[in-house]
């Protein structure tokens, strides 16, 4: 179940390799998924020497620009954020928001 989000990655991938989407869509979304993997294990490991954290509403734009599955993959990986209900329930809006997003634009293009 945790790695579902490398599948979301892998179907997009394929659909600009068929030429089905713009290769920049991609793109994106594998840059912005490891550049917040990487935050969120940056913040895990100052959460446990108490230092300087990385702001929440920095994780959740993050997610809504489109690096959710990395967000993903870094709350099971690294097991941060996982047990807080007010973040996982906007963690999900902003996966919501930004698959409807990508939905809408698809739909456009």
């Amino acid at each position: 179940m945790a790695w579902w989000p490398l599948g979301f990655l892998a179907v997009l991938t394929a659909a600009v390799g068929l030429g089905q989407l713009p290769p920049w869509l991609a793109l994106i979304y594998g840059s912005l998924s490891l550049i917040t993997f990487i935050i969120y294990g940056w913040d895990k490991r100052s959460a446990r020497y108490a230092a300087r954290r990385i702001p929440e509403v920095l994780l959740h734009l993050l997610a809504l620009l489109g690096g959710w599955p990395g967000a993903w993959l870094g709350q099971v990986w690294w097991r941060h954020k996982s047990r807080k209900p007010a973040f996982r329930w906007r963690f999900w809006l902003t996966v919501l928001l930004n698959l409807g997003l990508l939905g809408l634009g698809l739909f456009r293009f």
